[in-house]
């Protein structure tokens, strides 16, 4: 199984209706499944995983 290995955490907001109405939203993180170098298995956000690449 992966470990999670990241700090990052969701992003809250509102969701506005046409009558400006407020409703609880939160954005999730896209979180990729890497297999490192040494073999272990890690849950990273996408643009954690672009970083690495580089």
């Amino acid at each position: 199984m992966a470990v999670k290995a990241t700090n990052r955490k969701p992003l809250a907001g509102n969701r506005r209706s046409h009558s400006c109405r407020a409703t609880k939203h939160s954005q999730k993180l896209n979180l990729q499944n890497v297999t490192l170098e040494d073999g272990t298995k890690v849950k990273i956000s996408a643009r954690e995983k672009r970083t690495l690449n580089k």
